[in-house]
């Protein structure tokens, strides 16, 4: 059962929000995760496409295509990216369990936000899609063995290595990013 869009958000509002990180920059963590941490990013991962999907209820085209910010996306733009971005993190993760510190393939999110597939395909086919693609993604987290949470891909894109503890952190707070610029987007129009 889907329960009403703020049912899902806590985020505290200032007076001068900062549209692009309502709630705030990501946090990398610098050790390894306790196994508390873990598991509530891996909930946090699975609970992210009904989320989206109460986030979205309701919306009509014009709302849909209306951007969370002046000069951001557009709230389809926004739906479309997560599984796009999502999918991109499963292969990096299967990709740093079955190679030594693989160098992973960027992508320019703004061009594929651009594409055509973007404008012509309905909202419900990503919820879909994020949502298959998050239980095949959190069954695969939920296995994993403490030396596995350590291994590393190589982003030549940021010029770092990531530990999957640090991808873990990372998407889970892209969920709940790009999710916060359709809520507040919502509570600022009063949608």
């Amino acid at each position: 059962m889907l329960l009403p869009y703020r049912f899902y958000f806590n985020y505290m509002t200032t007076d001068l929000p900062d549209l692009r990180y309502p709630i705030g920059p990501p946090n990398l963590p610098t050790q390894p995760l306790a196994q508390g941490a873990r598991i509530a990013y891996v909930a946090q991962l699975a609970l992210l496409s009904d989320q989206l999907r109460a986030a979205v209820t309701g919306l009509s085209p014009a709302q849909l295509d209306t951007p969370y910010r002046p000069g951001g996306w557009t709230v389809r733009q926004v739906v479309h990216h997560l599984p796009d971005s999502h999918l991109n993190s499963y292969v990096r993760f299967k990709l740093a369990l079955t190679e030594d510190n693989p160098t992973i393939s960027p992508y320019d999110e703004q061009a594929w936000t651009e594409l055509p597939d973007t404008a012509a395909t309905k909202p419900a086919v990503s919820l879909a899609l994020l949502e298959a693609l998050h239980i095949r993604w959190t069954t695969l987290l939920r296995q994993l063995t403490e030396a596995q949470w350590q291994r590393t891909f190589y982003h030549p894109g940021s010029q770092k290595t990531f530990t999957l503890d640090q991808a873990l952190a990372l998407y889970a707070w892209h969920g709940r990013h790009h999710l916060a610029h359709i809520t507040e987007l919502r509570r600022r129009e009063e949608w």
